[in-house]
């Protein structure tokens, strides 16, 4: 079988799992895959689907979107917004309102430096005096 051009994926998962200290059969038990399936995968003869992806990802605890971007699958700017925004609503230090505002504020800075934001409602304020008074008061300097 020819490689397959699927970057440094293989290899990238053989690193995270030696550093895991898994062996193949373990990780392959972990991610619900078969032992062959997950040794073709590592050496490049295979190219996994995102789900096989995300399995493998959750039994090496690392992040799923990182996987997509060696795979291919995930461009290296939508993975880095999609850690920002996925930070910033499992922050358990502020609250359902202050996490909605502070992704407006971010989509607004996107936007304003010509990348796409995401997901965005008609109803959704922008980041003028409305999203800052929704914020609350500035904090003295």
């Amino acid at each position: 079988m020819a490689s397959l051009n699927v970057g440094n994926l293989g290899e990238y998962l053989r690193e995270q799992r030696r550093n895991a200290q898994l062996s193949l059969r373990q990780l392959a038990d972990a991610a619900g895959v078969s032992n062959p399936y997950l040794s073709q995968i590592e050496r490049g003869l295979r190219k996994p689907s995102a789900e096989v992806l995300q399995q493998v990802a959750k039994a090496l605890r690392i992040s799923a979107e990182t996987l997509y971007v060696r795979a291919g699958i995930l461009d290296e700017r939508e993975r880095e917004e999609l850690e920002t925004r996925a930070v910033i609503l499992a922050d358990p230090s502020i609250n359902e309102r202050q996490k909605s505002v502070l992704l407006q504020i971010y989509d607004s800075f996107r936007r304003e430096n010509g990348f796409e934001s995401g997901p965005r409602t008609d109803d959704e304020p922008g980041t003028d005096a409305g999203a800052e008074a929704a914020a609350g008061p500035a904090e003295p300097s």
